[in-house]
């Protein structure tokens, strides 16, 4: 299953290159929400990544971004796809964006495919047996054994204006207690695959949905990086709300923010 992803995420990652080659007018934008963009890429880009999985695996059920749940006839096998995360960002032409794969069996995530067309980077994972980029093991830096100096990566919640106050809040929080700098990339996918490479120190944020991060928490926990949600849970893709970094700096981020917290972003 991993090769059939690793086909999939390349195909769709092909599409992504050559529309990135038109001119941003040429690009087809329809709004699905407010600050939330879909294109006429992104549906290409799951058309085909659904026909490689169709063709090895048409029993197998399909939760996609775009196309919704695509049910098979074993729904216990879920292809979790987001074929263009950081949509926004291929819109403006800002080249960091992502092809998103995971297959979840029997609600656990088995495989995670990450790829990034513009620089082809290849960040992949099988539960048990670790992550790779390009063939090359990740292991994440567990040296940091506090925020003092660190970078960590974030995402706004610009679809849900109600969290702005307390993500703000969050980032005051973590800067008091001696983050150095944060990165906002536009990319859940690439960020989770970016703690597992130990280009960034860690990383949360607000409100995921399950196909933004479904692939790079596997990628990230293989690396050796811990991932919970906001309260040290486990059902971050659930509540979409994540924090991913060695042991200490999850730990370190979690008793920043906890103060901060509204009674939502605790359950």
């Amino acid at each position: 299953m991993l090769n059939i992803a690793i086909r999939a995420a390349r195909k769709a990652g092909n599409i992504i290159a050559k529309g990135y080659e038109l001119a941003p007018q040429d690009t087809q934008v329809s709004n699905k929400g407010t600050n939330d963009y879909v294109t006429s890429v992104d549906k290409a880009a799951e058309e085909a990544i659904i026909e490689v999985i169709r063709k090895s695996y048409p029993e197998h059920a399909i939760v996609g971004e775009e196309s919704g749940v695509i049910a098979g006839e074993n729904n216990d096998i879920q292809w979790v796809i987001d074929p263009l995360d950081g949509t926004t960002n291929f819109v403006k032409r800002f080249p960091h964006f992502s092809v998103s794969i995971a297959i979840r069996v029997n609600g656990r995530t088995e495989v995670g495919v990450v790829y990034d067309p513009i620089r082809n980077e290849l960040f992949t994972a099988v539960r048990g047996e670790g992550a790779k980029l390009n063939e090359f093991r990740l292991r994440i830096d567990n040296e940091r054994r506090d925020l003092n100096g660190s970078v960590l990566a974030t995402g706004f919640p610009f679809k849900v204006a109600k969290h702005r106050n307390a993500h703000l809040n969050m980032i005051e929080a973590l800067m008091n207690n001696g983050v150095a700098d944060f990165r906002r990339t536009g990319s859940a996918a690439l960020d989770l695959a970016y703690v597992a490479s130990g280009r960034i120190d860690g990383y949360f944020e607000i409100g995921l949905k399950p196909w933004d991060s479904a692939a790079g928490d596997l990628i990230a926990r293989e690396a050796g990086a811990l991932v919970t949600n906001f309260v040290g849970g486990t059902d971050y893709l659930k509540s979409g709300n994540i924090v991913a970094g060695n042991g200490r700096v999850v730990k370190e981020i979690l008793n920043s923010i906890q103060p901060t917290l509204t009674d939502e972003l605790k359950a």
